[in-house]
């Protein structure tokens, strides 16, 4: 007769054992691919060609034009915000999702759906219901769409002759109407239903207007003259 007891664990107790040894493995693995990474990150010393231009020529060009005595007064991007309106789609939960997907693949980041915080009887509209999609980015997210917009998708505009040069907010915030999003080469014109417009808001920490459409257009905004 085998003495099973003493030289064998219970099944349940095994099973426990090896799942244990299995989430410690893979919190060695991912640690390890962590530091990995976080190596590479510091080699690669990544920064966005747009901020690296700021940084080093923009700036000094800012407090020249102006007269700055302080570094810190020179003008800078905040934020870019980018919406999309839903309009008849608003009621159509399918169409919602796909202005999201749209926005998210133009802006590389999560998109959100917006709603309306109070009913509104005269646009047919409740409270809670969609009425459209937005994200805002920032930091090297925000460098990086900027390059995209300026140099990708403005051009592909048909008979693209600039922007306006007036669409400030008088606190040198501006916003750019887009209309339609297959300007943009991250959205496939076959797959789409219907082009949407939208609104692409650059909030910025300028004074007033003409500091915010000075550092717009050194950053390369294509004003019209």
């Amino acid at each position: 007769m085998s003495d099973t007891g003493s030289n064998s664990k219970n099944p349940q107790e095994a099973a426990k054992a090896d799942a244990k040894a299995a989430k410690a493995k893979r919190r060695e693995v991912n640690a390890g691919t962590q530091v990995a990474v976080g190596e590479h990150a510091r080699e690669e010393g990544y920064v966005p060609r747009f901020k690296k231009r700021y940084m080093e020529t923009i700036k000094p060009e800012l407090m020249k034009k102006f007269g700055y005595t302080n570094i810190m007064q020179v003008p800078k991007i905040n934020k870019v915000v980018l919406n999309i309106g839903a309009g008849e789609a608003a009621s159509d939960g399918k169409k919602i999702v796909q202005a999201q997907n749209d926005l998210t693949a133009i802006a590389g980041q999560k998109a959100v759906i917006t709603r309306a915080k109070k009913a509104i009887s005269t646009f047919k509209i409740t409270a809670g219901r969609p009425v459209g999609v937005k994200v805002t980015l920032r930091r090297d997210q925000m460098y990086e769409f900027y390059d995209r917009l300026v140099n990708f998708a403005l051009p592909r505009v048909r008979d693209f002759k600039g922007v306006s040069p007036k669409a400030f907010d008088g606190r040198g915030n501006y916003t750019l109407g887009v209309r339609e999003e297959i300007i943009f080469p991250e959205i496939n014109f076959e797959k789409l239903d219907k082009p949407k417009g939208m609104n692409i808001t650059f909030n910025t920490t300028a004074a007033n207007d003409e500091q915010g459409r000075a550092l717009l257009r050194h950053l390369g905004m294509p004003f019209r003259n």
